[in-house]
């Protein structure tokens, strides 16, 4: 899931080189030598780590991990700093304010991971984790090179994701509809379920970026390609193309048509929207693939019930209606920490093929990145059906809230808000963008 863009973690991440001392140990990131990524570890000490797993059932994961990595290595303890996909952005921003990221961290890709890149606080990989290197074969190119900035490699792809839309087969039958083909199809389909009894689309939209997630990929399916990738970086950007117009009237639409729009979805946790249909009360959930194997684990929904499909495009769309949205995540080193060696070695560890099976797996359904991991027999078969569809996409439209500048990201997610309540109309809040990202020039 998507963090909320802050302004004032770009400001501390991407402006300046400040220090990374706290709990790495190292100096300030613009004097610390550069570390031999390639040495041999030093099996001793503490090596703190970041990571986006807190909570059921995926806290257990790392600590794991961590238990194994201690019982080979006695010397060293691993000081784990576990947040939620909410908690991690107020405690990435708390630890670089006070210099004290850890010795690795949990990234996602984009204009997030390029602050910390820009910022001197990721330690260069190219040596360990390129193309070609024996770590680095094991990844798909794709998943390395959303990490890489200016031919040089800097993150750790723990696993992919994509966004689809889940359903409930059971409601579908019950109300006699068919997965659909087009977003009108899609549109059309709202009103059986509801007449049928459920909550056609469950959506949740409290923390704003889920708005994002419906916005990117009904973009990419109505602005040109090249268009929309010229559009979010504010050097080359014009925002001056009628798809994005399309996009927010439609988006307007689905909103009005699908969900609950009494209970104002502005006022709905995403994990209350995910609840409602993974206890069967609504048809359907956009959501991760990260979230498929909590469908089904956490609700009442059998797993049999439970299906995906794509956000489908509209009918003659001026987009690339083969686009799925989606990146990977996953973790960097900090430049100034002491210990980079021990932290590369502990990050082989963890995308191991065993342990990049047991990831891709149920509880857990996170989708490695390292080939060969995710399998019929490894993952449930909701989770492998989303990565093929991942894999087979020619391009992927990388979440809008971390894919461009931060001031950007902020005045699309309050315009999203305001489109959904009708405060803005789809031109003043392609307007109010406009002039977030000419500022941001």
């Amino acid at each position: 899931m998507r963090p909320r863009a802050l302004t004032t973690f770009a400001a501390l991440a991407g402006t300046s080189v400040l220090a990374l001392a706290g709990c790495t140990g190292g100096g300030q990131a613009d004097k610390a030598p550069a570390a031999d990524v390639t040495a041999a570890p030093d099996y001793s000490g503490t090596l703190s780590i970041l990571t986006k797993f807190a909570g059921e059932p995926l806290e257990p994961y790392f600590q794991d991990l961590a238990a194994e990595y201690e019982k080979q290595h006695p010397g060293v303890k691993i000081q784990l700093i576990q947040e939620t996909d909410q908690s991690i952005k107020d405690k990435t921003k708390t630890l670089t304010a006070s210099n004290a990221l850890p010795d690795v961290y949990f990234t996602w890709t984009g204009n997030w991971a390029e602050n910390f890149v820009r910022g001197g606080r990721a330690a260069d990989l190219t040596k360990v984790i390129g193309p070609g290197t024996e770590w680095g074969k094991t990844f798909s190119e794709g998943a390395l090179s959303a990490f890489a900035y200016d031919g040089k490699y800097y993150g750790i792809p723990l696993y992919g994701n994509g966004k689809f839309m889940g359903y409930n087969k059971a409601a579908f039958a019950k109300a006699g509809v068919k997965v659909p083909a087009t977003f009108e199809d899609l549109i059309a389909a709202c009103g059986p379920l509801r007449k049928a009894g459920y909550e056609p689309i469950a959506f949740g939209n409290k923390d704003g970026w889920p708005a994002l997630h419906y916005l990117q990929q009904m973009f990419a399916y109505d602005v040109p390609w090249d268009t929309l990738q010229a559009d979010l970086k504010p050097a080359t950007a014009k925002l001056d193309d009628p798809g994005y117009i399309t996009a927010l009237t439609r988006f307007k639409t689905l909103v009005d048509t699908c969900t609950d729009t009494k209970s104002g979805t502005n006022g709905v946790l995403y994990s209350s929207a995910q609840e409602k249909f993974a206890d069967g009360n609504a048809a359907m959930y956009y959501q991760e693939i990260l979230e498929f194997d909590n469908e089904t684990a956490k609700g009442k929904l059998p797993t049999d019930d439970f299906g995906i499909f794509p956000l489908p495009a509209p009918q003659g769309a001026k987009g690339d209606p083969t686009v799925i949205e989606g990146a990977p995540e996953g973790y960097l080193v900090n430049a100034a920490s002491p210990r980079i060696p021990l932290a590369v070695d502990f990050m082989k560890f963890v995308t191991s093929v065993k342990n990049a099976k047991t990831l891709s797996s149920p509880p857990y359904g996170q989708p490695s990145t390292v080939i060969g991991a995710v399998t019929p027999e490894t993952s449930s078969k909701a989770v492998y059906e989303g990565v093929g569809l991942v894999n087979k996409a020619p391009k992927l439209a990388a979440w809008l809230d971390t894919v461009t500048v931060p001031d950007v990201a902020d005045a699309w997610l309050s315009g999203g808000e305001a489109l959904i309540t009708g405060g803005k109309t789809p031109e003043q809040v392609l307007e109010s963008v406009r002039q977030a990202s000419a500022s941001a020039k």
